[in-house]
This record gives structure tokens, C-alpha cells and sequence, in this order.
């Protein structure tokens, strides 16, 4: 049954929970949405920023092979000849438009105009060899790039037209925005050149330059398209999204409903007498008779049925009702083996469950008195057993109490030894009768080596300190063996019996 830390919620508390629980996963998974599809678009910038680089490096490929098969005749008169050459490369040459010689910074042959005479200004090239125009005298307004190459005096031009390149800016960012910029000069792909840097997208910016030719590309996206993408790529996990949300708040709004305060529930069931004795064998080593048995709680929830301790326990620890919890767990225990003390042998062990909030005072004191109270002296022994949920502090309270209960002949044993924090503090502060070897030990019997020679230092740790040893957890032959090779004084397991509750155990003890 579940459990929760505090008192019954308001309803507009438990309205307002609710509502979290419910929008918790759908922000979550909007969240890693909007990641994903922010991965994706800085993928798809870099893709397209690498497809730019490759489509304008094959056109520059061309204008640079036009210009190397012309320049050995740049300075060479602007005859017929020359001039079918600058037209033959226009012709054989993919996305050159034209093509010039120059000698000494003078433009004075053209496939276009033929004999001509423009001056030449090197510094309008990056780096010598590329030009963004924005238009010539022949084609104003339409934008062209200019590759130069020179040898000495002589240079060579080819020009690529701007409907290539805005063309090819277009197709290769169909849904991105991607810029051209050589220098100072950076064209869009509506074709139009700007003198400016170039902006940087507000969404998956990228930029990359080209390692052949002095060129830079930037790719990225507009303010919203990560929203955008994601609605047009993700609808049916949106979907899926919503109805997660909407799941999450029914459960929620159900589990809230059938949850109540721990402390008033524990409370109930305690007056209810719903927490009920179930009782474990405990078997010598060497002769397997029954030495006695382990007293564990159990809660007969009315509607859950038989409910394990692990869920209940803890919140009665926190609430501090696991003293009077256990206090009912004694006294039903009593009342159930007293009439049938004549089938015990003398000296049966008792063991109970004890925490550090029964070491607060010594209330529990006068309950083991009452508890041997109800036998024959000398029939039983009652057993404590220290868990590690809590810590137990040393303090003149906890030494009286402890030095008390062993005048009245109540042994103390620490329970799952070897695996909490303060087991050998407890050794060293208090003084005990019993080590109960946990069952994640026993369980590696025969599997684990590094389990086993722990077991084994505990078991020799008990002999030097002339203390009782019990192991828990035992279920198999080899397990057994071992144990009882090993002069182990108790097991307790399901070899020997599961617990069980009083009427079974009585029966189960008529025929021991």
C-alpha cells in the first residue's frame, strides 16, 4: 500500500499536483523535442554549409581551368584568334559566362566586347583572385563573380553569372538561409549583393570557408524554425506526448486519492490490530532441532491482503509508532505460545526486531518483563535484535537499558551483520550475545569467493569474541554443510521453514 510522508492534502492541493504530474512529461518531452530538432537543424546548417562549399568549388574549378588555358596568351594582341579562344572557353566551360586577358592591369580583351581597354584593380580581388560585383557596364545589376589568375603581367579572368550562384544558393537551402561572401560583398539567394558581413542566423548559425578558393559560406535559420520543424516532424509524438501527460495525471490524481498519511494509517491499523506475529524456525547447526524462532511482523491490510514489511516498516521507524507496534507484536506473541510453553523445549529463543527509537528510554524494559512474565522461568529466551535502519547512540539511557535487560536474562544480537555501518561499533560500545550473519553472505556460498571469506572472518570474529553466531537466508544443502562444517550455532532459512503464521507454527511445532 502506498505511503506518504504527510497528512492528507487539500483538494486544491492535490488539483494543483495533479495538474504538475500531468504537464511534468509533457514539458520533459518538449524539452528533448526541442533538443533533438536543435541537433537536427545545426545538422542540417553544417550539411548544407558542406554542399555550398562543394557546388561553388566545381564552378571556380571551371573559371580556374578557362583562365590557365588563356593565360599563356594574355599580352598577345586581341586578334580573331584570341578572341575565339575566350569565346571557345565560354562555350566548353560549365557556369562561365565570359572571359578576358589582361596585360599589365589592362582589361583589353574580351569574348564579349572583344578589342577593349578597362583598367584593372587588383585590390578589388580577394586575395588577388576573386570579385563579387554587383553588375558591369554590359549587365548591370546582375550580379557576378570574377576569378582572376596572374602570372607577372599577365592575368587571365573568368566570370561566373549571378543567376548560377543564386541558384545554386537556393536549391542547396531549400529551407535554410545561405549566404556568399567574398571580402567585403555577400550575396543572398534572391540573387541580390550586399557590402556588409554577413548576418549571422539566429538559429543554427554556421560558417565555413573554403580551403581551395578565398570564399565563405554562412547556413543557419530563422527565429521559430525549431518550432516549425518540430511541428512538421514530430505531430505524432506530440500526440503521444499529450496522452503520456494525460495519463501520468489520472495515475497521479489516483495514487493521491489512495494515498493517505502514513502515521494516521499505521495508527488505524495498529488499533485495528491488523499487524500480525509470523514466526520462522531457528535450527541448532550441528543437530537441526529447533532452537527457536524469529517473531517478523506482518500487516493484514483489509483490502491489500498480507503487506510486505518493507513497505510498512520504514514509515513506522519515522513515526515513531514502531514501538507500540511492536509492543502489540509481543504481547499477541505471548498470549499465542504461553498456553503451549509445555511444547517448548527449555531455553527456546525468542527473537524480536528492535530499532534505535526502542533505545530511547526504558519502556521497553518493562515489556520484555512482561513478556518472560507469561512463561514458566527458564522456558524461553527472549532475543533482541538490533537493526541498522537507525543509528543507536551510546548514552546512559542506552547502557542502562542494555545493562538491564541482560540481568533479566534478555540476550541482544545484531541483526544482518556485515553489511550496515555501525555493526562493529555496535560490537565495540554495547555488550551482545548474538551476530546474525546476513543472507546476501550465505547466498554466495559456493558462487562468490571474496562473499565467502567475509562470511568466514565474521564467523572466526564471533569465536574470538566468544559470541553467538546465527546465519540467515539459508536455503540449500551446500549452504547448510558449509555452515555447520564451519561450527555455525543457528541457521535460519527457508530450508527449515518459511515464516509462518501462529495456527500453522503451532502445528508445525507439535510435530517438532
Amino acid at each position: 500500500m502506498p505511503l506518504t510522508a504527510k497528512g492528507p492534502l487539500k483538494r486544491s492541493i492535490r488539483s494543483l499536483r495533479t495538474l504538475l504530474i500531468g504537464l511534468l512529461p509533457m514539458a520533459l518531452g518538449v524539452v528533448i523535442l526541442y533538443m533533438q530538432a536543435e541537433r537536427a537543424l545545426i545538422r542540417s546548417s553544417q550539411e548544407t554549409a558542406e554542399e555550398a562549399i562543394r557546388q561553388f568549388d566545381l564552378m571556380l574549378d571551371s573559371t580556374d581551368h578557362a583562365a590557365r588555358a588563356l593565360l599563356a596568351q594574355a599580352g598577345q594582341p586581341c586578334d580573331e584568334p584570341r578572341q575565339l579562344a575566350l569565346r571557345e572557353q565560354v562555350t566548353r566551360r560549365p557556369f562561365v559566362r565570359s572571359t578576358n586577358l589582361v596585360w599589365r592591369n589592362d582589361n583589353y580583351c574580351s569574348s564579349l566586347l572583344g578589342r577593349s581597354s578597362f583598367a584593372l584593380n587588383p585590390a578589388d580581388y580577394v586575395e588577388g583572385k576573386l570579385w563579387l560585383m554587383n553588375g558591369n557596364p554590359v549587365t548591370p545589376n546582375t550580379p557576378l563573380l570574377v576569378y582572376r589568375l596572374q602570372e607577372g603581367e599577365r592575368a587571365a579572368l573568368a566570370t561566373i553569372d549571378g543567376y548560377h550562384l543564386s541558384n545554386a544558393l537556393h536549391l542547396i537551402s531549400r529551407f535554410a538561409d545561405l549566404q556568399l561572401q567574398v571580402g567585403p560583398y555577400w550575396l543572398s539567394d534572391d540573387g541580390q549583393v550586399h557590402q556588409s558581413i554577413a548576418p549571422t542566423a539566429p538559429v543554427a548559425p554556421r560558417q565555413m570557408a573554403s580551403s581551395r578558393y578565398p570564399y565563405k559560406v554562412s547556413a543557419g535559420f530563422p527565429e521559430g524554425d525549431i518550432w516549425l520543424y518540430m511541428k512538421s516532424q514530430y505531430p505524432a509524438l506530440f500526440g503521444l506526448l499529450v496522452f503520456l501527460g494525460v495519463l501520468a495525471a489520472v495515475l497521479g490524481h489516483w495514487l493521491q486519492k489512495r494515498a493517505s498519511s502514513p502515521s494516521h494509517e499505521l495508527q488505524r491499523a495498529l488499533e485495528a490490530a491488523e499487524f500480525i506475529p509470523y514466526f520462522q524456525p531457528v535450527v541448532r547447526g550441528d543437530s537441526k532441532e529447533w532452537a527457536g524462532i524469529e517473531v517478523l511482523m506482518r500487516w493484514k491490510h483489509p483490502r491489500e491482503g498480507l503487506v510486505r514489511p518493507d513497505l510498512f516498516i520504514p514509515f513506522a521507524e519515522h513515526s515513531g509508532l514502531i514501538v507500540p507496534m511492536t509492543r502489540s507484536l509481543m504481547q499477541q506473541t505471548a498470549r499465542l505460545l504461553a498456553p503451549h510453553a509445555q511444547s517448548l523445549r527449555d531455553g527456546f529463543h525468542i527473537g524480536i526486531n528492535i530499532t534505535a527509537s526502542h533505545c530511547h528510554d526504558l519502556e521497553l524494559l518493562e515489556d520484555c518483563r512482561a513478556f518472560l512474565g507469561l512463561f514458566p522461568p527458564g522456558k524461553v529466551i527472549l532475543v533482541l535484535e538490533l537493526t541498522e535502519r537507525e543509528l543507536v547512540e551510546p548514552s546512559t539511557v542506552t547502557h542502562s537499558l542494555f545493562e538491564e535487560l541482560h540481568k533479566l536474562g534478555v540476550m541482544i544480537a545484531i541483526d544482518d551483520f556485515g553489511t550496515g555501518h555501525s555493526s562493529l561499533a555496535y560490537l565495540r560500545k554495547f555488550n551482545v550475545d548474538y551476530l546474525k550473519i546476513d543472507q546476501s553472505f550465505v547466498a554466495m556460498i559456493g558462487v562468490d569467493a571474496l562473499s565467502r571469506h567475509i562470511l568466514d572472518s565474521i564467523i572466526e570474529l564471533s569465536g574470538k569474541l566468544e559470541l553467538g553466531v546465527v546465519a540467515e537466508g539459508v536455503e540449500t544443502q551446500e549452504q547448510q554443510d558449509y555452515l555447520a562444517a564451519h561450527g555455525v550455532d543457528f541457521l535460519q532459512g527457508y530450508l527449515f521453514g518459511q515464516p509462518m503464521p501462529g495456527e500453522e507454527f503451532l502445528q508445525a511445532l507439535s510435530r517438532h
